[in-house]
């Protein structure tokens, strides 16, 4: 059954091979694999993303993200959508966005959205939308505990690694990392005071999105804590974010959020490096303590781990990843759903 499927990524974050967000990520590896399957692959997401399928490109994501902006890229996406509906005979629309709300599809279409982020942050109660052909799910157990039983969910669908990450092998050198978007809620600050105190040189790679939040955070309390072993290096791409993976002591997720999932625990213990986190939402059960790495409750207790992390093995973290978190099981279970969902039978 050879399908055609809208991919609608968030309006503010390129997707692509490279791309920062886990949200982008999992498209960007939906779309890849769709089309090498043969399917058509349409993507809706702002300029300068890369994709494998068709990309209905729109405003590039360079301005200040207010609600001004916000409000704009909603009514471009609304009409882009209209668009893809009128061009191609899609079977369903999978949505990635945090405010996929405000430009829903009509209901003569079957629309999937995964829930990639906490609940709070959607901003409304989605046990209010109105959408017969709507379905949502979540990416961990933990994350769907989080929902009351009033808002149906379908069964979650985990992410997964590629296959390349397994294959990165580098020596192991004397400096931790952390990655991934410069916020808040990461609490990188956290990070680069653990690694002061455990005397070990720390890697901060990451994108600094246009959100005033995001960006004062940055100049106000990670600027001032840098020095010449704690370094920010910016965003990185695929190829050098797996070395860095591969060559790191242990990566560093100091997150104070409740973390629905965190592909970047995945492709670091694919790659055979630890990870030291608080354990905040899906993280306990992505990271075995003492095995693949350790849970902590404060800097403290975080540079303590950064100190031991040599002591973990770093093939029980490859082989935890291989038997967990593996893409083909991730894109097997979305393409199940797919066929599901077009052939308009029980969900």
């Amino acid at each position: 059954m050879k399908l055609t499927v809208l991919n609608v990524a968030y309006p503010f974050a390129p997707v692509g091979p490279d791309a920062v967000g886990g949200a982008e990520q999992v498209l960007t590896r939906l779309d890849f694999a769709l089309a090498r399957a043969g399917h058509t692959s349409v993507v809706i997401a702002s300029a300068g993303s890369q994709t494998a399928g068709t990309l209905l490109a729109t405003t590039p994501a360079h301005d200040n993200i207010d609600d001004t902006a916000r409000h704009c890229r909603h009514q471009e996406y609304a009409q882009a959508i209209r668009m893809a509906l009128e061009r191609w005979s899609v079977d369903l629309v999978h949505m990635h966005s945090l405010d996929f709300f405000a430009y829903l599809p009509p209901p003569t279409v079957p629309v999937l959205v995964t829930l990639h982020v906490p609940r709070e942050w959607y901003g409304i109660d989605l046990a209010t939308l109105d959408h017969p052909a709507l379905f949502m799910h979540c990416v961990s157990a933990s994350q769907r505990r989080t929902y009351p039983p009033e808002i149906p969910l379908l069964p979650e669908i985990a992410n997964g690694v590629p296959p390349e990450f397994f294959s990165a092998r580098h020596a192991k050198r004397r400096f931790a990392l952390a990655l991934g978007r410069v916020c808040p809620e990461k609490g990188f600050h956290i990070a680069i005071d653990a690694a002061k105190r455990a005397e070990s040189p720390l890697l901060l790679a990451g994108k600094v999105f246009r959100y005033e939040q995001h960006q004062r955070y940055f100049e106000n309390e990670v600027v001032p804590r840098l020095d010449r072993l704690r370094r920010f290096i910016g965003p990185v791409g695929m190829a050098r974010k797996r070395r860095l993976l591969a060559a790191a002591r242990c990566l560093l997720l100091p997150s104070t959020a409740a973390e629905t999932s965190s592909l970047v625990t995945m492709e670091a213990l694919a790659c055979g490096t630890p990870v030291i986190a608080f354990p905040s939402g899906a993280l306990p059960d992505l990271i075995e303590h003492g095995k693949t790495g350790f849970l902590v409750e404060s800097e403290q207790e975080m540079a303590e781990a950064i100190r031991a992390a040599g002591e973990i093995d770093p093939e029980a973290c490859r082989q935890s990843a291989r038997a967990r978190f593996t893409l083909d099981g991730m894109v097997g279970r979305y393409f199940e759903l797919y066929r599901r969902m077009a052939a308009g039978g029980r969900i």
